[in-house]
């Protein structure tokens, strides 16, 4: 059975709101039969992140981060029933997965920025979540030479890297 770290939560989302957030995470931990530790802190903005953490924890992981996203959504639910409005979001991560992914796509983001900088094409990439592109949105603003814009919709949206005009 998963085993909790109480820390301290900001004012927007108490103790007494995660409490069903990590009642049902350690529920489905079990039944699924994952030896996991969940421990909660908060980040900036009213961000809670509540982090899953063990060994073997690549299924709930899932392709690209598939299974998390889902399992994410359902703790997300579980939260908006308990916290009757209060601000303030979660985020859900297992074996430090979101790190690993941010900094993966920062040097990806990195390396076709370089790459667009110096051909002056635009580069269209697959599509991907709120979150993952605005990882690449946030990277590319740190870099001279390039900007970049959204396209598409739902599923199909993606960011595109161009060059920066007067480039």
């Amino acid at each position: 059975m998963a085993g909790h770290d109480e820390t301290e939560q900001d004012d927007v989302l108490t103790t007494e709101d995660l409490e069903p957030v990590e009642e049902f995470l350690d529920g489905f931990l079990e039944k699924a039969e994952f030896e996991a530790t969940i421990t909660r802190r908060p980040l900036d903005g009213g961000v809670v992140e509540v982090a899953i953490e063990g060994d073997d924890l690549g299924p709930l992981i899932g392709p690209r981060g598939q299974t998390l996203a889902a399992l994410q959504e359902l703790a997300r639910t579980v939260l908006q029933r308990q916290a009757r409005g209060r601000a303030g979001r979660l985020v859900l991560d297992v074996g430090g997965y979101r790190q690993a992914r941010r900094q993966a796509l920062e040097a990806f983001t990195r390396d076709v920025a370089a790459q667009v900088a110096e051909s002056g094409v635009a580069r269209v990439l697959e599509p991907m979540n709120a979150a993952d592109r605005k990882v690449i949105h946030d990277t590319c603003n740190t870099l001279d030479g390039v900007e970049t814009h959204s396209e598409g919709e739902g599923v199909d949206r993606r960011v595109v890297i161009a060059q920066s005009p007067g480039n």
